[in-house]
C-alpha cells in the first residue's frame, strides 16, 4: 500500500511540474508580444506629431450615365471672353443623384442665341419690332430632293439656325467628375459674318442652350445672362408662353421634337428666329410664325381675285416627308382665344402680355396669310390694326380677336328658365321656358333664335332613354313649334311627339336647353358687340346654362326629392380649354350623350368596316378626328387617344358601374346591328375597327357579349368580370398614360 502511494503522489507531483512549465512558456509568450506591441507602439509615437491621421477624401456619390433611366441638366455659369462663350452645367437623374460619365461622344448639343433690338424700315422710318432671338450658329440650306407632292411648296435656298455638337471638338467638354462639366462653345460669338451677320452685343441678354438625347432619357436646358455683367435676373427677356399650356391639349410626348431631343420652348423660341426658313417648302419656320400657322391649320385661307382659297402651311421633313399643317384641326372655334395659349397672372411668363403689343405682322401674316383679302394692299397690319393710333373701323388684333368672342361671354352671363312643369291635357309632357340676360330680366323673341332648341331626356343618372322608347329626334322641340306669350316674354313647349315612359314616377328628368341670340357680328366700323334682333346678317350664340334635372312625381315636379346624377366619366372643362365656345353643334356645354346615346341607329360609312359606324357619345369622341391622331390623321400630335385623362375624370374609365348598359355596332362584315354587353361596347367604342379573334375570345371568355340579337339577348346573357382584373389604374397603364 506504502509503495503504491509514493508512486501514486509521485506521479501527480510529475504532472504538476508539467503543468508550471506550460503556464510559465504561455506567460513567456504574452510578454513577449506584449514587448513587440508596446515596441511597435513607441515606434509609432516615435513618427508622429501626436495627431492622429487626417480622414480620406469622400467618394463621388453617383450614377453612371448608361444606367440612368432619367436625367435632367442644370446651368450653373455662362461666360464670354473674346467672343469664347463657356458654359457650367450640372447633370442629376430624377431622385438628385449626380449622373457621371458624360463624354463628347454622346448626342451632345449647345446653341447660343442674343434676343437683340429689332427695327424694320417701313418707307423713311425706322419702326420698331420689339426684342427677337438671333442665333450665332446658322447654315445656308439648298433645297433638297423634292417630294412627290409639291404641292403649296415654293423651294427655295434658306438660313436656318443651328446648334453644334460636342462630339466635333476633342477637348470642349471638361468633365469635373462629380456630375458637373463645363463645354466651351466652338463657335466664336465676337465676329459672325458668315452665313449671316449677327453683331454681339454684350449687354444684351444671351441664351445658351443643351440638348442630350439618350437611348432612354432626354434632357434639354437653358441659361439667360448679360454677360457685360453676368446678371441672371432684371435683364431683359421674351419669356411668352408657357409649355404648361400647351399641356392643356398636348400630350408631352407628342411635343417632343427632332428625333425626340427637343422638349423645351425655350430652345425651340432661340433656335425657330425670323431668318429661318425650309428650304423644300420656302415657308418660314420662325417660332411665332410656324406655331400660328399651324394651329391655324384647315382653316388657314389667303385672298385672291376669284375668292378663298386653301393656303396650307407645310413643311418638308427628314427624308423627304411633308408635314401638311393645312389637315390639322384646332378646335378653338369660333376664333382663337389669344388667352388660351398667352396665359397671364399668376405664375405666368414674364411676357406673357406680349400679344397685346402691337409690334410685330408675324403672328398676323402666318395665321391671315400676307393677303387676307383684296381690300389688303399692305402687310404692315399693325400700322393700321392697334391699340394707340388705330385706322378708322379697325383695331388691335386684341380687340378683333375680342370681337368675335365678346357675344360668348355676354351669352354666358344669360339663363334659360324652367318653369310650370306638368302634362297637358293629353297627358303630354309640357313646360314653359324664358330666355333671360345678365341682370335675369326676360329676353325678347326678337333676340332669340327660334329654330333652336329644348331636349327632354330622363333616366339620366344611367344612360338616358333607350332608342327603342324614345330616339333624340323626338325629344327635341323648336322654340318656334311652341305658344310664345309677348306680355311673359315665355314660350310654352308642349312636347307631344313621344310617350312618356309608363314608370316615370321617381325617375329623374333632364331639360336642356340648346337655345341661342342674336348679336351683330362685329368687324369693320362696328364700335361695340351687341345682342341684336335676329336677322339675315346677325349671327346667333348659344346661352351656356347647364342642364334642368328634376323628379318625375307622375304630374310634375317632385320637389321633394333630390334628382339623380350620373356617374362622373368626362371633365367637360377639359372639353372647355380645347374647344373654347364652339364644339361641333348645340354648344352649351358638352352633354352630347343626351342625343348619342349607347344605343343610338349606326350611320353609312362606306369608309368603316361592314359600312355602318356606331354613333354613341363615346365612339364619336374616341374616333373624332384630332382626338385619335396617334394611329390616325396627320400625326400631327394633338391629343393622342391613349391619354385617357385628356378628357376623364380620375374615377371615369371606371368598369363595371353600368352592367345594365348596352351598345349598337354594325357587324364588320355585313353592317347589320350587333348588341354589345357594357364593358365590351366600352372597349369597342376605339378597338372595334382592330379586334383580332383572339381579343373577341378574351372578352366574351369574361362575360361579354359581342353578338347579341337584342339589348334584351344582351342583358339575359351578360356576365361581365372585365373589372375583377381591369383596374382603372390598370387600364391608365395599359392604354400608355
Amino acid at each position: 500500500m506504502n509503495n503504491k502511494f509514493v508512486m501514486q503522489n509521485a506521479s501527480r507531483n510529475a504532472r504538476a511540474k508539467t503543468m508550471e512549465r506550460k503556464i510559465m512558456d504561455i506567460k513567456t509568450k504574452q510578454l513577449k508580444l506584449s514587448l513587440i506591441a508596446l515596441t511597435a507602439s513607441a515606434l509609432l509615437f516615435g513618427c508622429s506629431d501626436g495627431n492622429d491621421g487626417a480622414d480620406g477624401a469622400d467618394g463621388v456619390v453617383g450614377v453612371n450615365i448608361d444606367s440612368v433611366s432619367s436625367v435632367q441638366a442644370q446651368f450653373t455659369q455662362a461666360t464670354v471672353t473674346d467672343g469664347v462663350v463657356m458654359v457650367n452645367f450640372e447633370l442629376e437623374n430624377a431622385n438628385g443623384v449626380a449622373v457621371l460619365g458624360l463624354t463628347k461622344d454622346y448626342d451632345l448639343r449647345f446653341g447660343i442665341a442674343q434676343l437683340a433690338k429689332v427695327t424694320e424700315t417701313v418707307g423713311d422710318a425706322e419702326v420698331d419690332r420689339g426684342y427677337q432671338w438671333q442665333a450665332y450658329i446658322n447654315e445656308l440650306k439648298e433645297p433638297g430632293t423634292p417630294p412627290n407632292d409639291t404641292s403649296d411648296l415654293t423651294p427655295s435656298p434658306q438660313y436656318q439656325a443651328n446648334v453644334e455638337a460636342a462630339s466635333n471638338c476633342e477637348e470642349c467638354l471638361v468633365d469635373n467628375g462629380d456630375g458637373s462639366y463645363s463645354y466651351t462653345f466652338q463657335q466664336n460669338i465676337a465676329d459672325v459674318t458668315e452665313p449671316l451677320t449677327i453683331t454681339y452685343g454684350e449687354d444684351n441678354t444671351h441664351r445658351a442652350t443643351l440638348e442630350l438625347k439618350l437611348p432612354q432619357a432626354t434632357a434639354n436646358a437653358h441659361h439667360d445672362w448679360q454677360p457685360s455683367s453676368g446678371a441672371t435676373t432684371d435683364i431683359q427677356t421674351r419669356n411668352v408662353v408657357s409649355i404648361a399650356a400647351c399641356y392643356t391639349c398636348h400630350q408631352p410626348e407628342s411635343l417632343a421634337l427632332h428625333g425626340g431631343r427637343r422638349i423645351a420652348l425655350e430652345n425651340c423660341a432661340s433656335c425657330h428666329t425670323s431668318t429661318s426658313g425650309d428650304p423644300e417648302s420656302g415657308n418660314s419656320v420662325d417660332y411665332t410664325y410656324m406655331i400660328h400657322a399651324i394651329h391655324k391649320g384647315q382653316d388657314r385661307e389667303t385672298s385672291t381675285p376669284d375668292g378663298m382659297v386653301p393656303a396650307p402651311y407645310k413643311i418638308v421633313g427628314y427624308g423627304g416627308s411633308v408635314h401638311d399643317y393645312g389637315k390639322v384641326m384646332y378646335p378653338q372655334k369660333p376664333a382663337a382665344d389669344c388667352s388660351s395659349c398667352h396665359v397671364e397672372g399668376d405664375g405666368a411668363p414674364a411676357n406673357a402680355d406680349l400679344f397685346k403689343a402691337d409690334l410685330s405682322n408675324t403672328a398676323c401674316v402666318s395665321c391671315h396669310t400676307e393677303k387676307p383679302s383684296q381690300s389688303h394692299s399692305s402687310t404692315n397690319c399693325v400700322a393700321c390694326h392697334n391699340s394707340t393710333d388705330t385706322y378708322p373701323g379697325t383695331g388691335s388684333a386684341e380687340k378683333r380677336h375680342g370681337d368675335v368672342l365678346k357675344a360668348y361671354v355676354e351669352a354666358e352671363a344669360m339663363g334659360v328658365t324652367f318653369s310650370n312643369i306638368g302634362l297637358d291635357a293629353m297627358g303630354d309632357l309640357q313646360f314653359d321656358v324664358q330666355v333671360t340676360d345678365a341682370d335675369g330680366a326676360a329676353v325678347d323673341a326678337g333676340f332669340i333664335k327660334q329654330s333652336t332648341r329644348v331636349i327632354v331626356a330622363w333616366d339620366t343618372d344611367k344612360d338616358f332613354p333607350s332608342y327603342s322608347d324614345a330616339s333624340y329626334s323626338n325629344r327635341r322641340f323648336k322654340l318656334e313649334d311652341g305658344t310664345y306669350d309677348a306680355t311673359s316674354k315665355t314660350f310654352t313647349i308642349v312636347a307631344d311627339t313621344f310617350d312618356m315612359p309608363t314608370d316615370a314616377t321617381g325617375k329623374t328628368f333632364e331639360l336642356w336647353s340648346t337655345i341661342e341670340v342674336c348679336f351683330n357680328n362685329g368687324g369693320y366700323a362696328v364700335d361695340e358687340i351687341a345682342m341684336t334682333a335676329c336677322s339675315d346678317s346677325t349671327r346667333s350664340v348659344a346661352v351656356k346654362e347647364a342642364p334642368y334635372r328634376f323628379v318625375w312625381s307622375g304630374s310634375g315636379m317632385n320637389d321633394t326629392m333630390q334628382a339623380a346624377m350620373r356617374r362622373s366619366i368626362i371633365d367637360a372643362a377639359k372639353c372647355q380649354s380645347c374647344h373654347n365656345q364652339e364644339n361641333y353643334h348645340y354648344n352649351n356645354g358638352y352633354n352630347c350623350q343626351t342625343c348619342h346615346t349607347s344605343d343610338k341607329t349606326t350611320k353609312t360609312d362606306d369608309s368603316y368596316p361592314g359600312g355602318k359606324k356606331p354613333t354613341s357619345y363615346a365612339f364619336k369622341a374616341h374616333e373624332a378626328d384630332g382626338h385619335y391622331l396617334k394611329y390616325a390623321g396627320v400625326q400631327s400630335g394633338t391629343v393622342l387617344k391613349t391619354d385617357c385623362s385628356t378628357c376623364h375624370t380620375p374615377d371615369g374609365i371606371q368598369l363595371g358601374r353600368a352592367s345594365d348598359r348596352v351598345w349598337r355596332y354594325g357587324d364588320k362584315e355585313t353592317g347589320a346591328d350587333i348588341w354589345v354587353s357594357s364593358d365590351a361596347g366600352t372597349c369597342l367604342s376605339c378597338h372595334q375597327k382592330y379586334l383580332s379573334d383572339s381579343g373577341a375570345n378574351h372578352i366574351t371568355a369574361n362575360g361579354g357579349i359581342l353578338d347579341g340579337m337584342s339589348a334584351d339577348d344582351v342583358n339575359t346573357r351578360a356576365a361581365e368580370a372585365c373589372s375583377t382584373c381591369h383596374s382603372p389604374m390598370q387600364l391608365m397603364e395599359i392604354h400608355g398614360n
